[in-house]
C-alpha cells in the first residue's frame, strides 16, 4: 500500500514517530493508501526547512519566482488526469468533476498569482514642498496554510500560490481525510526546481499538526479554510500571539428565486448550487428562497430534476453525485435529515443512505435531498450541513426575503435570481454576505477579493487581498 511522506526541505521523508494512518476511499469504504501520522517535532523541522531557504526565495526576482510557479502549473495541466483520478477516489467526489473544476482551477491559481505578483503598484504621497512617501511591501516571512478537505488542490493551491508568490516561505497541512493530491503536488514542485524549503508540507491530524503550526511562535500568519468551531479555536490561539489571521469559515447561503427570475437558468443553476460536490462546498446553495407565487412550480420542477441526478461510483461518466468524504460525515449528515423531520420538515425526495452496487457497495453515498415546510429558525436552517440537503421556503415580500436571508449567524455568500437591474442592485447591497452572485453560481474572477461576513470568517482572500494578507506594509518618508 502507497504511502503519503511529508514534504519537508526539498525531500519526501516519513514522519519523525514513524507512524501511518490508513486512507479510506470513501466510495468503497475501504483502505487503498497510508498517510503519515506526523506531529509538532515534523512542523519543527518544516519550520526550520522554510527558515533556511526564506532569505534566497524573498530575495529572489519577482520574474524567476514567477517562472517556478509557471512551471508547477505546466506540471498540474501535464498530470491533470491522474490528479482528477487521485481527487475523486481521495473525497469521493465525481472524476468527470475533478477533471472540469478542481485541477483547472489548481493551475489557474499557480499562473494567477505568478504573474500578478509583478504587477504590484505602490502608492507614493506628496506633502507638497516638504517630503514625498511611499509605501513598499515585503513578505512576512514563514507563514503556515491549512487547507480542507472538500476541494483538495484546489484550496491547497488557493492558500499557498499566493504566499509563495509574495516571497514567503510556506508550512502547509493539507486535510488528514484527502492528503493524496498535496503529496503528488509535492513530487511536482521538486520536477519544478522549487527550491528546497520553500514550500514544506506535513501530512497529520489537525489536533497535532495543525495545531503545532498555529502555535508555532516563528510563523507569522495563518491562513485557514475549514469549519467554524475550528476557526474559533485557532483565533484564540493565534490572537494573542499577533499572528496575522486569514480565516474563510463556513456558510449557510441563501439561494433567493424571485418571481421574474429566468425560471429555467434558475433551477438548472440551483440543482447545481445545491448538489455539486455533494454539497460538500462552503458556497452551496443550501437555502433556497422561493417568492410565493412561484413557489410550487419551483419546487415540483426542482424536485423532479433532483430525483433525476444519478447517485454512483464516482469513476463512472455519467455520476453526478458521489460519495461523502467519510463515514463519520455521511452519519452527521442523515442525522441532520432526522432533525429536520422531528422539526416538522416534509422530505420531498432523497432523505436516506444510498446503496451502489458492486466496488461501491459499502461507499458512503446519500442521496440528494430536498425538504420543505420548516420554519427558518429551526436547526435544520441555522446549522451548516454540508451534504446534498437543501430546504426550500415561500416568501411574501423583498424585505422578508431579505429579513430570511440575513437570519443565521453564517454570511459566506447568496444568489439572488431577478431580471429587475434595480431589485438585484438593491438586494445584494442588503444581504450580509461576502460575495453576492446575481443570476449566477460560482462564477469567480481571481482578481476579486473572497471571504465572508459575521461567523463566516475574517480577511479576505483572492487577487490583491491575497498577495497583500502575505506581506507587511512599509512607509518611506524622504525630505525634500
Amino acid at each position: 500500500m502507497e504511502q503519503i511522506l511529508n514534504y519537508i526541505g526539498g525531500k519526501l521523508c516519513a514522519p519523525t514517530t514513524g507512524s501511518f494512518m490508513n486512507n479510506i476511499n470513501p466510495a468503497t469504504g475501504a483502505a487503498y493508501s497510508q498517510v503519515a501520522d506526523s506531529d509538532a517535532a515534523d512542523v519543527a523541522q518544516a519550520v526550520i526547512a522554510a527558515k533556511g531557504s526564506f532569505q534566497a526565495w524573498s530575495k529572489m526576482s519577482l520574474q524567476n519566482r514567477a517562472a517556478v510557479l509557471m512551471k508547477i502549473a505546466d506540471l498540474i495541466d501535464r498530470d491533470s488526469d491522474q490528479l482528477a483520478l487521485a481527487e475523486s477516489i481521495d473525497q469521493g467526489k465525481p472524476v468527470k468533476l475533478a477533471k472540469a473544476v478542481d485541477i483547472p482551477r489548481a493551475s489557474a491559481n499557480m499562473r494567477f498569482f505568478a504573474t500578478a505578483s509583478m504587477h504590484f503598484a505602490s502608492d507614493s504621497h506628496l506633502m507638497e514642498g516638504e517630503a514625498i512617501n511611499y509605501t513598499t511591501r515585503t513578505p512576512v516571512g514563514v507563514v503556515g496554510c491549512i487547507s480542507p478537505w472538500n476541494l483538495p488542490l484546489y484550496l491547497f493551491t488557493w492558500k499557498i500560490a499566493p504566499a509563495l508568490a509574495a516571497g514567503c516561505s510556506v508550512v502547509a497541512k493539507p486535510s488528514e481525510l484527502t492528503p493524496m493530491t498535496a503529496f503528488l503536488f509535492s513530487k511536482l514542485c521538486i520536477e519544478a526546481g522549487l527550491p528546497d524549503g520553500v514550500l514544506n508540507i506535513v501530512h497529520g491530524l489537525g489536533n497535532k499538526v495543525g495545531q503545532a503550526i498555529i502555535e508555532h511562535p516563528e510563523i507569522t500568519a495563518i491562513s485557514f479554510t475549514g469549519g467554524t468551531v475550528t476557526g474559533k479555536t485557532i483565533a484564540a490561539t493565534a490572537a494573542p500571539m499577533f499572528k496575522k489571521l486569514s480565516l474563510e469559515l463556513g456558510g449557510k447561503n441563501p439561494n433567493i428565486v424571485f418571481a421574474d427570475c429566468d425560471f429555467e437558468k434558475a433551477v438548472s443553476t440551483s440543482i447545481q448550487s445545491s448538489f455539486s460536490n455533494q454539497g460538500e462546498i462552503c458556497l452551496c446553495g443550501s437555502r433556497i428562497l422561493v417568492e410565493r407565487s412561484l413557489y410550487d412550480k419551483f419546487v415540483s420542477e426542482f424536485v423532479n430534476r433532483t430525483r433525476e441526478l444519478l447517485v454512483g461510483d464516482p469513476l463512472e461518466e455519467k455520476t453526478r453525485v458521489g460519495a461523502l468524504v467519510s463515514e463519520s460525515h455521511m452519519n452527521k449528515v442523515l442525522g441532520y435529515i432526522e432533525l429536520a423531520k422531528q422539526e416538522g420538515g416534509k422530505i420531498l425526495c432523497g432523505g436516506s443512505r444510498v446503496k451502489i452496487e458492486g466496488r461501491c457497495e459499502q461507499g458512503y453515498f446519500v442521496a440528494p435531498t430536498v425538504i420543505v415546510g420548516l420554519d427558518q429558525n429551526c436547526r435544520t436552517n441555522q446549522e451548516e450541513i454540508f451534504g446534498p440537503v437543501v430546504t426550500i421556503m415561500p416568501f411574501d415580500s423583498e424585505e422578508e426575503a431579505i429579513g430570511y436571508a440575513n437570519s443565521n449567524a453564517y454570511g459566506l455568500s447568496a444568489t439572488v435570481w431577478t431580471e429587475n437591474l434595480t431589485r438585484a442592485h438593491r438586494v445584494a447591497h442588503q444581504i450580509k454576505s461576502g460575495i453576492i452572485w446575481v443570476n449566477c453560481w460560482l462564477l469567480r474572477d481571481l482578481r476579486t477579493p473572497f471571504g465572508g461576513m459575521k461567523q463566516s470568517g475574517v480577511g479576505r482572500e483572492g487577487g490583491w487581498e491575497a498577495l497583500r494578507f502575505f506581506t507587511e506594509a512599509k512607509n518611506v518618508c524622504i525630505k525634500l
